[in-house]
């Protein structure tokens, strides 16, 4: 029988572990990769939501407010193509004082993903139009509602900044409006009238108004507009 040399016997010892250690670390390799390959992908949390750019299109256009209505550059602002951070911790105390003014839902403290907003102006009369969209995460879009209704209950009044007058405030729900509404009528003897604030929700999405239009307080302009607005949202889903 011819045996190897003791040189190529150690040749053939030494690369022993060598191939040992390449299986083990093959396996190993394997079975992480597998482990990695079975697990979901994370969920998109914004997945079906609609950006600023999307929601800009939804906004009422100009046709569709009176004689006299002109878009004022410095409220027009949307969120664009891309998503923000959203905040969902209602406000523990809301200031009332934001009421009066053309993003009054951010009173909630509750931010969406994105926005859409736009804000008409009579330069005749002063009469104000507002028109924003906001879309939001899960179920966050009814708690935004709810927050609404919290609102008029938190703030029966409040002093006007400019009059330095007390404007009552008075809300309730509204029928018949996207998913559910509410509004709130604010009203102070120190203005030629009053104004009707109104929330709607369409799926994930708030439309809120505002208006000073007309002798009712705006009532009739900030229903028509919010009805405009969710049916718009409504095409798009």
């Amino acid at each position: 029988m011819h045996l190897p040399s003791r040189a190529a016997r150690a040749l053939v010892l030494a690369a022993l572990p060598l191939a040992l250690a390449a299986c083990g670390s093959s396996g190993s390799s394997g079975q992480s990769g597998d482990a990695k390959s079975s697990a979901a992908p994370a969920k998109d949390p914004n997945a079906g939501l609609l950006t600023g750019d999307q929601l800009k299109k939804a906004l009422a256009p100009a046709s569709f407010f009176g004689t006299g209505f002109a878009v004022d550059p410095s409220g027009a602002r949307d969120s664009g193509g891309t998503y923000t951070p959203p905040s969902t911790a209602p406000a523990a105390e809301p200031d009332c004082s934001k009421l009066d003014g053309t993003s009054w839902i951010a009173i909630t403290g509750v931010t969406g993903v994105s926005f859409a907003q736009n804000d008409y102006v009579n330069k005749n009369t002063s009469e104000d139009i507002a028109q924003e969209i906001d879309a939001y995460r899960g179920t966050t879009a009814a708690g935004v509602l709810k927050a609404v209704e919290a609102t008029a209950k938190a703030c029966p009044s409040f002093t006007d900044s400019q009059t330095h007058s007390k404007v009552k405030v008075a809300g309730h729900a509204v029928s018949g409006l996207g998913d559910g509404g509410y509004t709130l009528t604010l009203t102070d003897p120190a203005w030629e009238n009053g104004t009707t604030l109104i929330a709607a929700r369409a799926g994930t999405d708030v439309v809120s108004v505002l208006s000073t239009d007309g002798h009712d307080n705006g009532a009739a302009t900030a229903r028509k507009l919010a009805e405009r607005l969710v049916g718009a949202l409504r095409k798009t889903s």
